[in-house]
C-alpha cells in the first residue's frame, strides 16, 4: 500500500473500532498499490493529517487486502475518499485532488 506520512492504516478487522467508533470525524482513503492517483494523493493526505490533527483523523485502507469494507461501502474506484462522522458516511469523493481543494471540500464536515 502507498503509505502517507502521519496516516494510519486500518483493516477489515479494525475498521469498526478505528473509524466507526472514532470521536473525531474520520477521512478514509480507499487505496491500492497499483493506483497512480493514490500516489499523488499520499503527500496531500499526510500534510492534511498534520494540519487538521485536532479536528480530523485520516486513515487508509488497502482494498486488495481488505475487500470486505470496500464492498460494504460500494467502493469501485481508487482513490475513494469517504468521511465518517459518528460512524456514518457523510461524504464521498473519488479521485486525487490538490490539498487546497480537498480542504475546501472538507469544510462542511469538520
Amino acid at each position: 500500500m502507498i503509505k502517507a506520512a502521519g496516516v494510519d492504516e486500518v483493516t477489515d478487522r479494525t475498521f469498526a473500532d478505528e473509524v466507526l467508533g472514532a470521536a473525531l470525524p474520520v477521512l478514509v482513503e480507499f487505496t491500492a498499490d497499483w493506483c497512480g492517483p493514490c500516489r499523488q494523493l499520499a503527500p496531500v493526505l499526510g500534510a492534511l493529517a498534520a494540519e487538521e490533527a485536532d479536528r480530523l483523523r485520516i486513515v487508509q485502507i488497502d482494498v486488495d487486502t481488505n475487500p470486505e469494507t470496500a464492498t460494504k461501502y460500494g467502493v469501485l474506484s481508487m482513490p475513494t475518499l469517504m468521511v465518517f462522522v459518528d460512524g456514518t458516511p457523510v461524504k464521498s469523493m473519488v479521485g486525487a485532488r490538490p490539498k487546497r481543494r480537498l480542504a475546501q471540500e472538507l469544510d462542511d464536515v469538520i
